[in-house]
């Protein structure tokens, strides 16, 4: 159902792109304008005049009937039902949890280019490389 509304609308929007490019610029505010135009004489302004205030209509009913149909299942919710987020550090002082021994593909290649070495015993200076 949404994607043919979709189909529909999309339909309207370049159709009355058409019928407003169609439209012969009675302002000129960018200084062009005012010359003759696709179509000039009286009647055909009032045919594309009507044209677009129908694409207008249908362009806004679609938009409406896509907007209610996208909130048609939001039910709302309220943050006091959720349930509580699981703390990560457990209260009243647990020890952390030590990593995994497997470790993974970069653990395996940092062990491999620089062989374990006594932790230090204090804080040491950064060495250059």
């Amino acid at each position: 159902m949404q994607t043919v509304i979709i189909a529909i609308h999309l339909m309207i929007v370049s159709a009355l792109t058409v019928v407003v490019l169609l439209q012969k610029s009675e302002g000129g505010g960018l200084g062009m304008g005012g010359g003759a135009g696709f179509m000039s004489s009286r009647g055909t302004a009032n045919l594309l005049t009507r044209t677009t205030a129908f694409l207008a209509t249908g362009f806004f009913m679609t938009s409406l009937f896509l907007s209610w149909l996208a909130g048609y299942d939001h039910k709302p919710g309220s943050i006091l039902d959720a349930a509580p987020a699981s703390q990560s550090q457990p209260a009243g002082g647990a020890a952390p949890v030590a990593p995994p021994a497997g470790g993974g593909i970069l653990d395996s290649l940092k062990q491999s280019e620089h062989p374990a070495a006594p932790a230090p015993a204090g804080p040491q200076a950064p060495r250059s490389q």
